[in-house]
């Protein structure tokens, strides 16, 4: 028996989507990744962890020059990426606090 796996992507992220099959992407992750070979999440953590994927700081929404930018472009681990970036990016601000608990992203809804 076969699954076929769905694409629950938005129509919008559906047609930039074949952009990540390009030679320009290709070329451009593989440049950045070794640029900075290290998860730069972590590291901001003092901690050392393997990059992997390679997000857009400015999420592209379909713009081919943040898409293609590679001052836009951040190594991150895949557990970084799939975590905490992508919910930020639905939620539309990041759920990180400093060490006295209090929310950190200006964009937070009690930062407002």
């Amino acid at each position: 028996m076969t699954f076929e796996r769905r694409d629950q992507r938005s129509e919008e992220a559906q047609r930039y989507r074949p952009w990540y099959k390009l030679a320009a992407w290709r070329k451009a992750r593989v440049v950045q990744l070794q640029r900075q070979p290290l998860c730069e999440r972590h590291l901001e953590r003092g901690e050392i962890v393997a990059a992997t994927v390679v997000n857009h700081r400015t999420p592209h929404r379909g713009d081919w020059s943040l898409f293609i930018d590679p001052s836009n472009h951040e190594s991150t681990c895949k557990s970084c990426h799939d975590g905490p970036i992508q919910s930020a990016e639905v939620r539309g601000f990041s759920k990180a606090v400093d060490v006295d608990g209090w929310p950190i992203d200006p964009a937070h809804p009690v930062n407002r």
